[in-house]
């Protein structure tokens, strides 16, 4: 996707609020009234200072003693309605982006997400759309809240005198706008360095926690080592230098405050002393401009704060707005599998590189219940042939069809019913061995799974665990061999009892014995269902009907 300015993020980012509007509204005027009310209260204590000099002023010593515990609680209660509100504006649309973001990874898997780093989409998913928070919460509605304040503020403060309202919105467009806008310009690229920066620490780690056991085995560890600690180092030194730049930024914000309140003070000076304005019009504008820039203090701080944000942003809608190689069809009439047919086709992985293509000129007839066995070295195209036939890729030239209908021409859901797909690496989730199955069949008995798992000669091994078919496989089914996970993922194939089965190395990982029933329960099930077996294994290609040679990406 191309690179987005920070602007056009922003604006993106502000558009996602639209269904919120109203609670962004209410946020805001509870954000001033809690300003005005807090900036009102010192406000009043001038007055109250006039007044006992034998002054007058438009409110007495009583009203103001008794207007100024009124502010305070009021001060607390908008600010409470304030973050309140706030937050529920920011977690709502943090549950809406993370929705978005599933769906659009769910659209872009497989083919967009193969060879992309999972930790770094875990940063993505998690820190990243995590980060937003502090947009929604903390950006849009006191950006909203200042401008609404500090006008008020300029308008009571030039009722005194049109020169001091000018003074004080110099003030607060030097602190609010300029400062933020000249930081965020010296900060050039910074956040999304680091937020890159932290997407690539997440996905070392992730893939060095994965390799921890051949890390041990071969020594590699000061290697794997020295490379997270240079991967820190470089992270921290990044993050020091944007801490660095938000600390300069506040003490320039500080500084610019101080001199605004100096230029102020010598601006009423000048007016009380020509006599333009009374002592109340010396006293209380300085007070008022000492008192508000609260609002203002806040969006200093954004020249910084906002980078990592705006980088976050990006990177968020990156992901949603990234096409996928092939979209989910639908509103087709319903297909019955009869047969598959590959026709012509040639496929590469980079369209554009025919020299590189995967798969050149490559037909194949599938008959309805038959089991086709394809050989070949690895490399030569086999797995890529089935994940064409799932759609998961488009094939670059020529048609694959099932009952004489182009793939593209049927529902992605009707194909998906049609086919079981069992990959090399069958992935487990930390959940039971029965859910882990049922994936396959999310509404199966007890009764269909069992039957599975005797296709798949696993049922009497879970039937050996302490808690059977409720026992918890851990994270990535790390308490189970290599043999059986595969055989799970087999029960998974044939509880989703499709009538067209596509298996990528089935019993590359089982004993002779297990491969045997796997093998008998396949040739059963070609009665009923058709086969397309992926395999090196001479003893697994005995039960093919036909078996086809594939070489370079050509059938010979």
């Amino acid at each position: 996707m191309k690179k987005q300015s920070k602007v056009i993020v922003l604006l993106r980012m502000i558009k996602l609020v639209k269904p919120l509007t109203g609670f962004m509204i209410m946020a805001v005027f509870f954000g001033t009234m809690g300003f005005l009310a807090a900036e009102f209260i010192p406000i009043l204590g001038g007055f109250a200072v006039i007044n006992a000099l034998g002054g007058n002023t438009w409110l007495s010593l009583k009203a103001i003693f008794i207007a100024l515990p009124i502010l305070a609680i009021l001060r607390a209660i908008f600010r409470l309605s304030e973050q309140r509100t706030n937050h529920y504006i920011a977690f709502t649309l943090l549950a809406i982006i993370r929705d978005r973001v599933f769906k659009a990874l769910r659209k872009l898997c497989p083919a967009k997400l193969e060879g992309k780093d999972k930790g770094d989409l875990i940063s993505l998913i998690t820190s990243d759309v995590e980060l937003l928070e502090v947009f929604y919460a903390h950006t849009i509605s006191p950006i909203c809240i200042a401008i609404v304040t500090e006008l008020l503020m300029c308008v009571f403060i030039g009722c005194f005198h049109p020169l001091l309202g000018v003074v004080a919105l110099i003030a607060y467009l030097c602190v609010g706008v300029f400062l933020p806008m000249i930081i965020s310009k010296r900060s050039g690229t910074m956040g999304d360095d680091l937020r890159a920066m932290s997407g690539e620490l997440s996905a070392h780690m992730l893939e060095n926690i994965r390799g921890i056991d051949d890390t041990m085995q071969y020594s590699y560890g000061n290697v794997r080592l020295n490379e997270i600690t240079e991967k820190t180092n470089e992270l921290s030194k990044k993050q020091g230098l944007l801490s660095r730049l938000t600390g300069t930024n506040m003490a320039l914000a500080n500084t610019m405050i101080l001199i605004s309140d100096i230029v102020m003070l010598g601006v009423c000076a000048l007016l009380y002393k020509n006599g333009y304005v009374g002592f109340d019009g010396f006293l209380i504008p300085l007070i008022a401009l000492m008192s508000s820039f609260g609002p203002v203090t806040a969006l200093a701080a954004l020249g910084t704060t906002l980078q990592s944000t705006v980088a976050s942003g990006a990177r968020v809608l990156a992901v949603i707005d990234e096409t996928p190689v092939t979209e989910d069809i639908t509103g087709k009439e319903k297909t019955e599998f009869d047969g598959a047919k590959v026709k012509n086709v040639s496929f590469g992985y980079e369209r554009k590189d025919t020299e590189s293509e995967v798969l050149k000129n490559v037909s194949l007839d599938v008959n309805k219940n038959r089991i086709i066995g394809i050989v070949g070295k690895s490399g030569c195209g086999k797995s890529t042939l089935l994940k064409l036939l799932m759609r998961f890729w488009k094939v670059n030239e020529g048609e694959i069809s099932i009952s004489g209908k182009s793939i593209d021409e049927i529902n992605t859901e009707n194909l998906r019913e049609m086919e079981s797909y069992m990959t090399q690496e069958t992935q487990l989730f930390k959940d039971t061995i029965a859910n882990n199955i049922r994936i396959g069949k999310l509404d199966a008995t007890d009764e269909e799974v069992v039957e599975a798992c005797k296709k798949a000669s696993i049922h009497d091994f879970i039937m050996t665990l302490p808690d059977g078919y409720e026992t918890e496989v851990g994270e990535l089914g790390s308490t189970l061999s290599g043999g059986e996970r595969q055989r799970i993922g087999l029960a998974r194939a044939f509880l989703h009892d499709a009538p067209f089965i596509l298996l990528d190395e089935p019993t590359s990982n089982l004993d002779s014995l297990n491969e045997a029933v796997v093998l008998k329960s396949l040739k059963e099930s070609a009665k009923e269902k058709t086969v397309l077996l992926v395999s090196h294994r001479q003893s697994t290609m005995r039960i093919a009907d036909e078996t086809i040679a594939m070489e370079s990406g050509r059938f010979s």
